[in-house]
């Protein structure tokens, strides 16, 4: 091979390399445009990744809220239920009934006088079942036989069963009970208890009641079921004629304790009150429940004999 031959030779390898070098360069990179949308499309993912993540966790809460509403209202609705379920109870038979008073006469204020209204304790002229003025909660009050009145307290009595008086209110958010001895109420006896109440449960926003009465008398309908409901208001003028109060209906109106927030808040309609608007933008939940009142029922019935 001549030299004008080889340098050619060697011209066109070094052309070739070249060429080849700027082919790799070119196809091993990525170029802006391809750079902007790889990097729009791992904030969107990555946006859309952050967004379940904050659902998933804002439902979470949701539950949270109305598991603790639920627990609260089956709570509640329980132990109001496990104490008026034996309003108007007396048994003179009871061995351990104290008797520093006329079992006789008290028996029969207590089935006369399940729910007791205001006046009927000489004692306690303002004791007694109340409506609150529009949507405020009312107050109930019962009178039954028992050892201990709803907060635990026994009065001074021991290992004896009394007449015992319970009221419940609620005061503020705090739904609460308060037991007396009705002896002392009737003016019977001296106090030997503070009556400080006992709170059942917080973040309550209502209580209403109403109270299933029997006209048995009138009727003679010997089965003592509740003709109708009414409230605290004309529950005097109902047992002055006669009836009887047979059955409690009671709504309550709770908060979860929780900071979720719902906006709008729905209205709320308990019982026969006007619908209620909460102001707090927070979960509600309404519970509803009748009790029967098997002792009063049955001293209806036995009127009539």
């Amino acid at each position: 091979m001549n030299v004008y031959s080889t340098q050619r030779y060697r011209q066109s390898t070094r052309q070739i390399t070249r060429q080849s070098s700027r082919q790799s360069n070119k196809q091993g990179g990525f170029s802006l445009i391809e750079l902007m949308i790889s990097l729009t499309l791992g904030l969107i993912i990555s946006a859309a990744v952050v967004q379940v993540m904050i659902s998933n966790n804002s439902t979470e809460r949701l539950n949270r809220s109305i598991a603790s509403a639920q627990e609260n209202g089956r709570f509640i609705i329980a132990r109001l239920r496990n104490d008026l379920i034996m309003t108007g109870r007396y048994d003179t038979l009871r061995p351990n009934l104290n008797q520093d008073v006329d079992i006789v006469v008290e028996a029969a204020f207590v089935h006369n006088n399940p729910i007791p209204v205001v006046g009927d304790f000489s004692n306690g002229l303002t004791k007694g079942v109340s409506e609150g003025a529009g949507t405020t909660s009312d107050t109930l009050m019962i009178a039954l036989q028992a050892s201990k009145d709803c907060r635990g307290a026994t009065h001074g009595y021991v290992d004896e069963e009394f007449m015992v008086v319970n009221e419940y209110f609620l005061e503020g958010t705090e739904l609460k009970c308060r037991g007396f001895d009705g002896r002392v109420l009737r003016g019977l006896k001296a106090e030997v208890d503070d009556n400080t109440p006992y709170t059942l449960l917080d973040d309550v926003t209502s209580f209403q009641v109403q109270y299933g009465v029997t006209d048995n008398i009138v009727s003679k309908d010997n089965s003592a079921r509740p003709v109708k409901f009414i409230d605290a208001d004309t529950l005097g003028v109902e047992k002055a004629a006669g009836a009887l109060v047979v059955a409690i209906r009671i709504a309550l109106l709770l908060k979860a304790d929780s900071d979720v927030l719902i906006n709008p808040v729905p209205k709320f309609k308990l019982l026969n009150e006007e619908p209620i608007q909460p102001s707090e933008k927070r979960l509600y939940k309404q519970f509803e429940t009748t009790i029967t009142l098997r002792n009063s029922k049955n001293f209806a019935r036995s009127r009539n004999i």
